[in-house]
């Protein structure tokens, strides 16, 4: 099961690298303020999970620049686990007026930002 499974995500690496979406380009103040607004932002990922990739397409679709973790990692997988209470990926986490929120799902998540930023 380990090999198929890393063979299927090498396939998945391989097809998002090939067909990558182009990235939105911004005028550089429009840019900067985007980034401001989306530096309270991380996503917890897996990098060839097929919902963390459809996420990253979407980031880079809308050219938003958000930090993404490894949760495989420590001290990500411990972050992950004890800030969200669950081990599940895609998740971002939202810090705001020193709370967090930690939104799961790849569809919410990209709902989210795009009433956000679109």
């Amino acid at each position: 099961m380990f090999i198929i499974r890393w063979v299927l995500g090498r396939i998945i690496l391989f097809l998002n690298f090939v067909f990558a979406p182009k990235k939105l380009k911004r005028p550089a103040e429009e840019q900067q303020k985007i980034d401001n607004a989306t530096s309270n932002m991380t996503i917890y990922e897996y990098k060839a999970c097929p919902f963390c990739v459809k996420v990253r397409r979407s980031l880079r679709r809308q050219g938003l620049n958000i930090v993404t973790l490894d949760a495989k990692q420590e001290p990500h997988k411990s972050t992950l686990l004890n800030g969200g209470g669950k081990l599940q990926v895609p998740c971002m986490k939202i810090e705001e007026n020193g709370q967090s929120t930690w939104m799961y799902e790849s569809s919410e998540i990209i709902g989210f930002l795009d009433k956000k930023f679109v």
